[in-house]
């Protein structure tokens, strides 16, 4: 079995993936899977990857961090640039690393864009153009998010359809390349196919109950407040951090930031980051459900079933 062979590992790479929405209880899962075949742990959440962020990104602790290898974790500042290319880079090398030495890579995330580009590679889409980037933030600012998702109507109706009309970010990255390429990005990702495979992937996801899920999200939420989500963010924000840094524009950051500027009381950030938490998980449980190669796990989980499954697939893709 690959996770005992290290020569073999080498030669074919076999990577385990545990993917599912937020608070599905992804991460106990892998922790369970790389204890049980020998594994390593691969970071593949977006805001995991930020050091100082540690309550409202729900890291692994410290000491299951101190007990199974846990790789691109804490590995940039909330001020640093950190691309999916990057990752992309970054996931290859560890995995590699983690293979050489024998043993399994796991990896466990909710970030779609990070997986898929982990495993299938980037299209070649134009870089940042920031002059455009302005103006189109211009635009917004005058005109509302909804203006500029009209213009993405018009010349990449395809991407337009996929994106809520107040996700500025995604819509004016899309105007970006559009703006530079003449072509729209949902054109130049079709053309690339996402096919550049350079490892095989055994990929399992949690199926949770809707309700289950959601009531799983609150309790979380009220979790983290009670564990210092509020002092933590405060404190990023005494060290100079800007709240308009990509970091802590994220989930349940966004939110702190609102209620520590005075904009909102503390129950209604809490109520914000539930709802936000809530209708983050129903997009990635789309974008999951969608990928034929995902085989997915009732809870409660059947920890017998898995270790079956994982130990069957990963032999059929070895021999």
């Amino acid at each position: 079995m690959q996770m005992t062979d290290s020569s073999q590992s080498a030669a074919i790479p076999v990577v385990i993936l545990v993917a599912g929405a937020t608070a599905s209880g992804k991460s106990d899962l892998a922790e369970k899977i790389a204890d049980k075949f020998t594994g390593e742990l691969v970071n593949a959440d977006s805001m995991q990857v930020y050091r100082k962020m540690d309550i409202g990104t729900a890291k692994p602790s410290k000491e299951s961090m101190a007990r199974i290898p846990h790789h691109l974790f804490d590995i940039v500042d909330p001020d640093e640039e950190f691309t999916v290319a990057d990752y992309s880079v970054a996931g290859r090398d560890v995995i590699n690393s983690i293979i050489t030495k024998g043993r399994q890579p796991v990896v466990v995330g909710g970030t779609g864009l990070y997986i898929r580009a982990l495993f299938s590679g980037l299209a070649d889409v134009p870089g940042a153009d920031l002059q455009a980037r302005s103006e189109y933030n211009e635009l917004a600012d005058k005109y509302g998010n909804g203006y500029l998702h009209d213009l993405l109507v018009r010349v990449d109706p395809v991407s337009a359809a996929k994106m809520h009309p107040n996700n500025r970010i995604r819509i004016i990255r899309a105007l970006e390349v559009f703006n530079t390429s003449g072509r729209a990005i949902s054109s130049i990702q079709h053309d690339h196919g996402f096919t550049n495979g350079w490892c095989r992937t055994v990929k399992i996801a949690i199926d949770v109950d809707r309700d289950e899920l959601y009531e799983r999200i609150n309790r979380r939420v009220d979790l983290m407040i009670d564990g210092g989500l509020v002092e933590e963010v405060r404190s990023l924000l005494s060290m100079g951090y800007s709240a308009e840094l990509k970091a802590l524009s994220s989930i349940g950051y966004k939110e702190i930031c609102s209620h520590l500027s005075g904009t909102i009381c503390l129950a209604e950030a809490v109520n914000l980051i539930k709802v936000h938490s809530r209708r983050y998980a129903k997009r990635q449980l789309t974008w999951f459900k969608g990928d034929p190669e995902i085989k997915w796990f009732k809870v409660p989980i059947d920890s017998d079933e898995i270790w079956e499954f994982l130990t069957i697939a990963t032999k059929k893709m070895i021999f």
